[in-house]
């Protein structure tokens, strides 16, 4: 019993790690953040830090992999619901959308993009956490298609371009580019999706 004590605690040590790290990169940017300064508003010690995690790098990428399996909970959810196959993927992408440029998971995806040409793991997570998202879309559109509420398509290749677009879109509001807030960019996602998948 003591030993799985022990285990329960670590585990909430960690989240509580991610979820500060997190909470700094909204308030001050990930560029701020570092093993220090996030030690000091956890009140520990860096070294207590690099137990967990070994690297900021590592830090960084559990940061990341905690918010995007929240999010695959959410979108779970989301396919669960009663609504029609357009809501849902208007609520779909309500969810990938940033939430504005202080955004830290999607600071944190601009971040880590730049360094999984030469980092296997980066590159092995974001191919996992990509896959989830375009399994996801792709199921939510061939039920759509199965129901009769969007035209006949290749619903794997139109899940591949609605995520380019959403990323590109996302990357603007992230990088606070003019006219590109949250409300606009969704305003382009649904323009788009409404060409790239037809409804009836």
């Amino acid at each position: 019993m003591a030993g799985a004590a022990r285990r329960r605690d670590g585990q909430i040590a960690q989240e509580r790690m991610l979820e500060e790290a997190m909470t700094a990169i909204a308030e001050d940017g990930l560029a701020a953040l570092t093993m220090s300064k996030l030690a000091d508003r956890l009140g520990t010690s860096g070294g207590h830090i690099l137990y967990y995690y070994g690297s900021k790098d590592r830090l960084l990428l559990e940061a990341l992999r905690w918010s995007e399996e929240q999010l695959a909970a959410e979108r779970a959810a989301l396919l669960r619901r009663r609504v029609t196959a357009a809501r849902k993927l208007e609520l779909f992408m309500e969810l990938y959308l940033p939430r504005g440029p202080r955004d830290p998971r999607w600071t944190l995806w601009i971040e880590l993009w730049a360094r999984t040409p030469s980092n296997e793991d980066l590159r092995t997570a974001q191919e996992e956490i990509d896959a989830g998202w375009h399994a996801d879309l792709g199921a939510l559109l061939a039920k759509g298609v199965e129901q009769g509420r969007f035209a006949p398509t290749d619903t794997a290749a139109r899940a591949s371009e609605l995520l380019a677009l959403l990323d590109g879109l996302s990357t603007r509001v992230v990088l606070g580019q003019r006219d590109a807030d949250r409300t606009r960019a969704l305003e382009r996602a649904r323009s788009a999706a409404a060409l790239l998948v037809a409804h009836r």
